[in-house]
């Protein structure tokens, strides 16, 4: 869905589609248009889409998790050309000082105590034994062995049986 389809929506509906609010995209838009002229001052290719469906691109990735191909088809460019404009959108954003995080040593300085849970939540095979012939088989024999001794065989045809069988 492109940036003009998106422009009319409610604030609480462009929330709802992007995940940010309208201002927020907006300044965004600011930021981007900003690094924008700077690549371009040097020259180069026009862009397929302009800022805004990159922005709105970039959200749709991020907030459905969309494949690159699957967003490229949405916005009428390649799934390469999709990746690149994300891919710039992101770190053109996480460059400027308005959207960055701060760093591992700035939170160890604050004041503030954190209290992180980590849950792992990836999935793991179970570790189960390998089953093979010889190990199911005499297993079962002897069980049936033992069953058939108690039940009155005699000791001499259970030495015939379990010489042919080979587990005595």
């Amino acid at each position: 869905m492109k940036y003009t389809a998106v422009r009319n929506l409610k604030d609480e509906s462009f929330r709802r589609l992007t995940g940010i609010k309208r201002l927020t995209f907006e300044k965004m838009i600011e930021i981007l248009r900003e690094a924008h002229k700077k690549k371009k001052s040097k020259g180069g290719r026009k862009n397929a889409l302009c800022i805004e469906d990159m922005l709105l691109m970039s959200l749709e990735y991020l907030r459905e998790y969309r494949t690159y191909f699957h967003c490229g088809q949405s916005f009428g460019i390649s799934e390469s050309a999709a990746f690149n404009t994300i891919r710039w959108v992101e770190d053109t954003l996480i460059k400027h000082p308005d959207f960055s995080l701060p760093g591992r040593k700035e939170l160890l300085k604050s004041d503030m105590e954190y209290e992180v849970v980590l849950i792992d939540a990836t999935e793991s095979p179970i570790e189960r034994p390998k089953k093979s012939k010889n190990t199911s088989i005499p297993e079962k024999r002897r069980g049936i062995l033992d069953h058939l001794q108690k039940s009155g065989f005699e000791s001499k045809e259970w030495a015939e049986i379990s010489s042919n069988l080979s587990l005595s």
